[in-house]
């Protein structure tokens, strides 16, 4: 897996040590096990809505690369799917919240990461593109899905030098972001690669009809 990530410029040894550590393939649903290191998102289940999937592995670890999660911080997930990059965050952070809209996701992301003897992790069942049910703020934000735009209500979750990272934009051009929030009214964005992934339900679409 690391021929694959390096050349996108995953290169932080923390992060290429633990994608040795965290088996990704345990969090890979059985019947799709021999593509848990396919360069390509990874389907979750034929049955869960909107047939949602994981990212790919390259994209999971640049986005880690990026967020820059620190031992000392609180971390929110959009999009649990099966656990996987919840496992990853829980080796770099205090504590991991992840929502899974889900309720066959969010039980399976539990599952795995119980099995993985992972004790800093809550998985909650709830739409992340509504009021959360979870007190903030938080350090770091990741969206493990594309989004149309980042809400406002998600920035307003972040402390002050707290960073979100999301895939955002319309197919067929998505680019990944880092938005940091460097004052209580002000937001610094980088676009950091370009790439294409599935949405993550409940988000806003912009509307395709013009008057």
């Amino acid at each position: 897996i690391e021929q694959q990530i390096r050349p996108w410029d995953v290169l932080d040894p923390g992060v290429l040590s633990l994608l040795a550590v965290v088996k990704r393939e345990d969090f890979v649903p059985p019947a799709y096990r021999s593509m848990a290191f396919y360069d390509t998102e990874v389907p979750l289940s034929s049955n869960t809505r909107d047939g949602q999937h994981m990212l790919a592995p390259k994209v999971e670890a640049r986005l880690l690369q990026e967020l820059g999660v620190r031992r000392h911080e609180r971390v929110l997930e959009i999009g649990a799917g099966s656990g996987y990059m919840a496992a990853l965050l829980s080796h770099k952070a205090r504590q991991v919240v992840t929502l899974e809209i889900d309720p066959v996701l969010a039980k399976m992301a539990s599952n795995n990461l119980k099995r993985a003897s992972i004790s800093n992790v809550s998985v909650v069942e709830a739409d992340g593109a509504k009021r959360l049910p979870t007190a903030g703020p938080f350090d770091a934000i990741l969206l493990s899905g594309s989004v149309a735009s980042v809400p406002p209500t998600l920035l307003a979750e972040l402390k002050v030098g707290g960073r979100l990272a999301a895939i955002v934009g319309q197919e067929p051009v998505m680019c990944a972001v880092l938005v940091t929030r460097v004052g209580e009214t002000e937001f610094r964005s980088v676009n950091l690669f370009d790439t294409v992934a599935p949405r993550l339900s409940g988000f806003d679409e912009p509307s395709r009809f013009h008057f």
